[in-house]
């Protein structure tokens, strides 16, 4: 008798749905293997598992197996919401990533009470027949608390705003020393010059600073200076691993989880007003044509003489506002002529093919309680763009420069889009009668520009703007310089914001030691692998900062438009799946009406028409269409809102 072939087994990751099933990715497996609830061996979500599968005659729609075997646990602590009974609580998780609920026994509470945002640790992981359990390990904030909320879901990313003894110890030590004569020696002094920030109001820490001179030649003498952050936060310091451990700094509405501390972020390195700051700037002579003809980078120290504000600077630009005109008067020409210059900029930036994706990003505004009272549109005027034009030209003239020594660097990287998200592109703006041109292996950036163009003012412009953006691939940080399709650029990093990036910090690093000895072999090998591992940290870290964002802004327009049930709004048809419209309103909160509140007929999902259209009426809800609406309900916890066609009930 002939040996039995053992039965292959599969492992991957395991992403499960909240209703209990779910979904393991293998690799080396063209599909997702189905997991039945009943099937899921203990197993929570994220967990690396093994699987076997069943028989093939049992499938349904795609491979089906069963978990045998935990390989790894990827969850050791749940962030969420307690409830109690008088002998045993639960904590429910907030995330959307942890499904199950996790058993706390009475001795295991801590002092959390019902209604408290808490961490519990996870002491023992389910099996088939109970919950996990766990003991909290935290009181985050106590129910009803302001802001708890935002705190709680910071928490569940793994967010801190707090710091290491270690790291608070160095900050203190840093802030003590303050800035020494001896580190002036080799740093050009321009506290003279007429340096100044320009922020948004509520801004606390201020990165970088711009000056303007005319020089005798007609040309512009272009300034940005930016915080020598790199200059306190010494490389391997406690400072230096916390910063690389958080990437970035996080803005969650009202809050913030720093990547410095505010010793730094809003002290020694700010540039502030009328103080001392040392810095790191880049000279750039400029004709009026816009042409960059002239570089200098150099460490610097400046004393900035004004904190301006966006919206008073774009007053003045704007309206010429008598107000802000007669406070600025010693700058009015400076800012002008900044204006003047940042218009030629944005002209060459959009003649070159530079994608500006003009969408309505939301303001929402909280009360002392932590509660949105309203959801608008950020504005974006012209002082918001003109320190947009000139960050982006500084990032561009680094980059560039240190390309050519061929230094180890980070770079800023937007790879072109794949082929297929351009030809699924195509075939939606050919529903608009748009066509984009070119080759989808090979596209050009001017291309899509000029399509966006092209709907500029239209009732389309915001839905093809978006469907234009999900094609776009994600940007990322790298050791190699493959160039920013989005901005239509060969050479580009991030150099203007070293207080809340950390890959902006490291080039800072190596541009100084280059401006000070030079890079020898041994150095670059150095910083080749700091680098590397820079790039890949702050990418995922980026990432999660973004996931974290976007949630916190989902939970707070989901409570907003809570108190709005029953209202009447209009919008457009932002998305369409098989089970439903989205439905975008003027302020960008989005909404669901499912497919199956719609009863005046059957609706089928076409998908290449992005549409829903009824059999018997042959009425479509298509991708753009304006429509009204009316809110039917919204869950909190699910952060869902649901809609209801207006003129349908």
């Amino acid at each position: 008798m002939g040996k039995r072939k053992k039965k292959k087994r599969l492992s991957g990751v395991l992403s499960k749905h909240r209703r209990g099933f779910g979904f393991v990715k293998c690799g080396g497996f063209d599909s997702d293997i189905f997991i039945a609830a009943d099937s899921m061996n203990g197993a929570m979500n994220d967990d690396e598992v093994e699987v076997d599968l069943i028989p093939e005659y049992l499938w349904r729609e795609s491979p089906e197996g069963i978990i045998t075997k935990i390989l790894n646990r990827k969850t050791s602590e749940v962030v969420g919401t307690f409830e109690k009974s008088k002998k045993f609580g639960f904590v429910v998780p907030d995330s959307k990533k942890y499904r199950e609920d996790i058993f706390i026994r009475k001795k295991d509470f801590s002092g959390a009470k019902k209604g408290d945002k808490v961490v519990a640790q996870i002491t023992k992981y389910p099996d088939k027949h109970n919950n996990a359990e766990g003991k909290i390990t935290e009181i985050i904030s106590r129910a009803g608390q302001p802001g708890g909320d935002i705190k709680a879901l910071a928490r569940s990313y793994d967010m801190r705003e707090t710091f290491p003894s270690k790291v608070n110890a160095e900050a203190k030590a840093v802030k003590r020393k303050g800035i020494t004569f001896d580190e002036l020696k080799n740093r050009r002094d321009l506290r003279s010059k007429k340096i100044f920030t320009i922020d948004g109001e509520d801004s606390k820490d201020f990165d970088d600073a711009v000056s303007i001179e005319l020089l005798d030649n007609g040309n512009y003498l272009l300034g940005v200076h930016i915080a020598d952050v790199a200059h306190y936060v010494k490389e391997d310091g406690p400072l230096d691993k916390e910063a690389l451990k958080r990437g970035t700094s996080v803005y969650l509405l009202d809050q913030v989880i720093p990547m410095l501390p505010k010793e730094l972020s809003n002290g020694i390195c700010s540039l502030n007003p009328h103080e001392d700051r040392l810095t790191l700037s880049v000279d750039m002579e400029i004709t009026p044509a816009g042409t960059l003809v002239r570089h200098e980078i150099y460490e610097s120290i400046i004393n900035s003489i004004e904190r301006l504000i966006y919206d008073d600077v774009s007053d003045l630009i704007e309206k010429n506002d008598s107000k802000v005109s007669e406070r600025y008067v010693h700058i009015k020409d400076e800012l002008f002529m900044m204006q003047n210059l940042a218009v030629r900029l944005s002209k060459i930036r959009h003649d070159r093919g530079s994608l500006d994706f003009d969408l309505d990003e939301a303001y929402i505004t909280l009360d002392e309680s932590g509660i949105p009272v309203n959801v608008g549109i950020a504005e974006r005027r012209s002082a918001n763009k003109m320190i947009e034009e000139f960050m982006l030209l500084a990032n561009e003239t680094v980059a560039e420069h240190f390309f050519w020594l061929e230094t180890p660097f980070v770079y800023r990287v937007h790879e072109k889009p794949e082929a297929d998200k351009i030809e699924q592109l195509k075939i939606f703006l050919r529903g608009f009668g748009i066509v984009l041109r070119g080759n989808a292996g090979g596209m050009y950036p001017k291309a899509i520009s000029s399509v966006l163009d092209g709907v500029k003012g239209k009732v389309n412009e915001r839905v093809v703007n978006s469907v234009a953006l999900r094609a776009m691939q994600k940007a990322y940080y790298s050791t190699e310089c493959q160039g920013h399709f989005g901005l239509a650029l060969k050479y580009y990093c991030h150099f203007t914001s070293p207080i809340r990036r950390y890959p902006d910090l490291i080039i800072h690093r190596i541009i100084k030691r280059y401006l000070k000895e030079g890079i020898t072999s041994k150095t670059a090998r150095h910083y080749r692998k700091k680098a590397e591992y820079a790039s890949e940290q702050s990418s995922l870290m980026e990432r999660k900062a973004v996931d974290a964002e976007r949630e916190v802004e989902k939970l707070k327009k989901a409570e907003y438009i809570s108190y709005h049930v029953g209202e009447f709004f209009d919008g457009i048809i932002s998305g369409v799946t098989n089970f439903g419209i989205y439905v975008q309103l003027e302020n960008t909160v989005e909404g669901l009406v499912r497919i199956d509140e719609l009863k005046d007929d059957y609706y089928d999902y076409h998908k290449e028409k992005y549409a829903l259209i009824g059999r018997r009426t042959n009425r479509a809800y298509k991708l753009g269409d304006e429509i009204s609406i009316i809110v039917d309900y919204v869950d909190l916890d699910k952060r869902e809102i649901n809609f209801l066609i207006a003129d349908r009930l």
